[in-house]
């Protein structure tokens, strides 16, 4: 078949899907647009939270978020095991609007900052959790597979917007407004994304009991915790690699992480002008990813396959520290930064989620959930008590460790390119 008869069937499918979903697809549309709003809004908010009390201190906040993530899984687990989403879902959304106002509260009045801002900082990951990544879980619960296949595309293009746009608003209104009215309009974009809910809700009820038998089923099916990947890792050469390769993105993440809040940090004393340049690099990463997601990421795939797509952050996080390390400076830091970002949201992602596709459905949800969880959240503390370890009780410069992080980078882009080979070799 030609191209154009390709184009021309897509167009035909899509034309028939939307005449039956076409206002469940709108309403699920801003509701990603409105979820992805207000997660970006919050994220400068944290991010300048997190170095409130100086980076030094970020250790500590990894550390504690990872904690209180690891209570917070069980718990979110069992809500969407013993209660429907379509149930529970706008309760948290109200909760969590309520919590912004409690939070908006003690900023304007200037209420123990010092605590309130590492309280803050925790909150959003717990937030993360609860707010958007079900958003996913509750497609699935609306659509059939092949209208899912033709729809969800369009779906995520929602966030994506709301990821331009949340930073937007940020970066052109922090200075303006302040912090804490920021933290009311994400609250009042929460309530606009509890009656998107409401109206998939009232449209797709018969749908939503059916399908959500069928996926508490197929759940309970899989079975198993975090833990239970453990075996499923140290069983497979393969899986175990996958592992060490989320370390690594981790640990580099880590670097450039805590370098960011250190360059911040000093360079901008005032917290309105702390958020609004971390808007300001939300912005350009959700502008680039958007370009790799439309523009990169397919041809790369189709062209060079998972190992094409997976080593260009490796590449860019090594030319990265490289430049770094001879040039520590914002203007250096802000593009390397948006690049490693954008790409690994508009490719590396991908790629890695690609890597999964050769392993047994089993091994995909055991493991997986183990290395998401433990290896990557557990890394995050791990290497931020590394950073600082070589920060403050060596007092190693930004450049120094950015030195470091090349080699790395460099061993990290080796592993990549072995496993898409390796992934490669198992799909033929």
């Amino acid at each position: 078949m030609s191209s154009e008869g390709k184009i021309s069937g897509q167009i035909n499918k899509f034309k028939s899907v939307f005449e039956k979903e076409g206002a469940a697809f709108v309403w699920s549309f801003l509701y990603f647009f409105a979820l992805l709003t207000a997660y970006f809004i919050l994220r400068p908010i944290r991010d300048a939270m997190g170095i409130a009390s100086g980076v030094g201190f970020l250790p500590w906040l990894f550390s504690a978020t990872f904690v209180v993530m690891l209570v917070v899984m069980p718990i979110y687990g069992a809500l969407v095991s013993r209660y429907p989403r379509r149930k529970f879902i706008p309760y948290v959304y109200l909760f969590f609007a309520l919590n912004l106002v409690m939070f908006w509260y003690f900023f304007a009045n200037n209420i123990r900052m010092d605590i309130v801002a590492q309280i803050f900082f925790v909150w959003l990951s717990v937030f993360n959790v609860f707010v958007v990544s079900i958003f996913w879980s509750f497609m699935v619960d609306i659509y059939k597979s092949g209208d899912s296949k033709v729809l969800f595309g369009l779906i995520a293009s929602g966030g994506t917007i709301g990821g331009i746009v949340g930073p937007s608003i940020v970066t052109f209104g922090a200075d303006v407004l302040g912090t804490g009215s920021l933290l009311l309009i994400s609250a009042a974009i929460l309530l606009f994304a509890i009656f998107c809910v409401n109206k998939l809700v009232s449209l797709r009820r018969d749908d939503l009991e059916e399908t959500e038998s069928a996926n508490d089923n197929q759940t309970q099916a899989i079975g198993g915790g975090i833990m239970s990947g453990v075996t499923e890792v140290f069983k497979s050469r393969y899986l175990m690699g996958i592992s060490t390769l989320v370390f690594l993105l981790s640990l580099t993440a880590t670097f450039a992480y805590f370098q960011q809040g250190s360059m911040i940090y000093d360079a901008y004393p005032n917290t309105d002008e702390r958020v609004m340049i971390f808007g300001q690099i939300d912005l350009y990463v959700s502008i680039f990813a958007f370009i790799f997601q439309v523009f990169i990421s397919g041809p790369v795939l189709s062209n060079y396959g998972v190992k094409g797509g997976i080593i260009i952050l490796p590449i860019i996080t090594l030319v990265g520290f490289a430049l770094l390390s001879i040039s520590p400076t914002i203007g250096v830091f802000v593009i390397f930064q948006t690049l490693r970002r954008a790409s690994e949201y508009g490719m590396f992602v991908p790629s890695r989620e690609n890597l999964f596709s050769v392993v047994s459905r089993e091994q995909k949800y055991k493991s997986k959930n183990f290395i998401d969880t433990v290896v990557f959240r557990g890394g995050d503390v791990a290497n931020g008590w590394f950073y600082n370890l070589l920060n403050s009780a060596m007092g190693l410069s930004i450049s120094a460790i950015a030195m470091i992080g090349v080699p790395i980078a460099a061993v990290w882009g080796v592993l990549a390119w072995r496993l898409g080979k390796t992934h490669e070799e198992k799909a033929s």
